[in-house]
């Protein structure tokens, strides 16, 4: 039995931010429907309708599928009688989207005062001078200062290629779901969740930040070094087939490190004797670390840096990450057949307990797969009240693909 085994979840969420905490609620045993318009959301095929991305595929794993058209009065009639059935609403849309359609936060929570209400934005739903911006990965790390300590110091601002703001503020929204829920429990009510992406970027700026204090100004870009440059050695270094990044955060690691390279006589060194003169000379540094890393292969790196206790680690290319055997022999990532994409790595829920294994993967559903059964069961509608439904447009049937 899964921690949120009889948690019923509408998932409203759109392309990476909310699907990623419906598919963590789904993992945690919560039966979650995810809510799409009759074309289906921006992730599925919009000419086909059908799950064939791999994005979709990975992010809607073990949910049912419940297509609405919620600009039409009677899908709208239908979501206000559904939040009355169930536990949390999710959802990632633009502010304000489902309040112009009258079944935003606070009507639905008037209707159910138990109901968990969760919202995730750009920037917020209360107040403040951002709060009606929309709202991406790329646009959040760019407001957020990520994208000004990102890149060479010669070089523009970069973005992160890993889409991490949309998923940690999918991380926090589930987080604050389960807060919620949890409070339920404890006082009987329910509640509006209101997660910002910004919010939960500039925790990520903490060695930055930390930086700009000390120095009383921004630093310039440090590439792969230590943002504040007060870490050497801290960089990606050459091997013989790729690349390895080493980090020394204490002077215990500077000595392993040199016992590593055999180069014993570095410690001793006027120009690496603490991290002060190390960070002065960091060029010279990098140079010697360069000279031994690049007569060997990255697995050879990581054989002599783990035996001696150097905190380390390949760059691993694509093709090696989606068959890392550490996550495969974990559970975290496994292969699966997937109808339309053949075989991929799917993930499981990063979230482990004991004794709480997640459910085995499913496919993501196909569009409005579960739309007939879940409005039979959960409102009593009958096949023929579902059928002119379907014929007016305020909802689709799997059948009608």
């Amino acid at each position: 039995m899964q921690s949120l085994t009889g948690i019923t979840v509408l998932d409203f969420g759109q392309v990476y931010n909310g699907p990623y905490c419906g598919f963590l609620l789904a993992q945690a045993g919560a039966e979650v429907f995810k809510v799409e318009s009759t074309i289906g959301e921006t992730l599925r095929g919009r000419g086909s309708h059908s799950s064939a991305t791999y994005p979709f595929a990975l992010l809607n794993s073990n949910k049912k599928s419940l297509s609405i058209n919620i600009k039409d009065p009677d899908g709208q009639h239908l979501i206000k009688e559904l939040a009355q059935t169930v536990d949390v609403v999710s959802e990632n849309f633009a502010p304000g989207t489902m309040e112009k359609y009258g079944i935003g936060a606070k009507a639905l929570t008037a209707l159910n005062p138990k109901l968990i209400y969760a919202s995730s934005t750009g920037y917020g739903n209360a107040e403040g001078p951002y709060r009606d911006f929309l709202g991406m990965d790329i646009t959040l790390q760019a407001i957020s200062g990520v994208m000004s300590i990102t890149g060479e110091a010669d070089g523009p601002p970069l973005k992160s290629a890993a889409a991490f703001a949309d998923f940690i503020a999918g991380t926090h929204l589930y987080a604050g779901i389960l807060t919620a829920l949890y409070r339920r429990q404890q006082h009987g009510v329910g509640g509006i969740v209101d997660i910002s992406m910004q919010d939960c970027v500039f925790p990520t700026l903490a060695t930055a930040i930390g930086s700009y204090y000390a120095a009383g100004h921004q630093m310039p870009r440090a590439g792969n070094r230590h943002p504040g440059k007060t870490l050497a050695p801290y960089n990606t270094y050459v091997a013989r087939d790729g690349f390895i990044a080493i980090i020394c955060i204490r002077e215990g690691h500077f000595r392993k490190l040199c016992e590593a390279m055999a180069r014993p006589e570095l410690v001793d060194d006027v120009r690496y004797q603490d991290f002060p003169s190390r960070c002065q000379n960091i060029d010279q540094l990098d140079a010697e670390i360069t000279r031994w890393t690049a007569t060997k292969s990255r697995k050879e790196l990581l054989a002599i840096t783990q035996a001696h206790g150097v905190i380390c680690a390949p760059v691993n290319n694509l093709d090696e990450v989606i068959e890392d055997p550490h996550m495969i022999a974990r559970g975290s990532l496994q292969p699966m057949q997937h109808p339309s994409l053949g075989q991929i790595a799917q993930m499981q829920t990063p979230l482990r307990l004991s004794d709480d294994l997640p459910p085995a993967l499913t496919p993501a559903p196909s569009l409005g797969a579960d739309t007939a059964t879940l409005l039979t069961d959960r409102l009593g509608l009958s096949q023929d009240a579902i059928a002119k439904l379907a014929a007016q447009g305020a909802i689709k049937l799997a059948s009608a693909e």
